[in-house]
């Protein structure tokens, strides 16, 4: 069922630790399969110097989230948010039809862990909640 690049990612997954100074992180699931990654990434000079995950799931999950750090890791922001499921998937050697959806998991997580680097480094200030049901006096 699983080819011997998925095997490798998943019997010795690359870059899976919680990163406790990390610039940025970001976090994705899946609710149909109950999956979820959470990626950490350290920044300089915008590069990814440093990439680490989290990875609650199966075994498709966990070689996915490996790649995509091996992936990420030494590429600018700019590069690392074109990375893409279809490139995962690709880079593992063509994941089984019924765990096509595990590709995902880290995209999405990496892909929210630079949004979130982006949000803190560029002082983004989330719009101010304004209640349009309530009456003026």
């Amino acid at each position: 069922m699983y080819n011997d690049k998925i095997m490798e990612h998943f019997m010795c997954p690359q870059n899976a630790y919680y990163m406790q100074d990390s610039d940025a992180e970001g976090e994705y699931g899946d609710e149909g399969c109950g999956d979820k990654v959470i990626c950490y990434i350290k920044v300089r000079d915008n590069v990814l110097v440093e990439v680490s995950y989290l990875v609650y799931g199966c075994a498709t999950s966990i070689a996915c989230a490996s790649m995509m750090s091996v992936m990420a890791k030494g590429k600018t922001i700019e590069e690392a948010s074109k990375i893409t499921e279809q490139m995962v998937d690709d880079a593992l050697g063509g994941l089984p039809p019924l765990k096509k959806h595990c590709s995902n998991l880290g995209v999405g997580a990496l892909k929210y862990a630079i949004a979130d680097y982006n949000y803190r480094t560029n002082n983004y200030k989330p719009k101010p909640y304004i209640d349009t049901n309530k009456k003026q006096l």
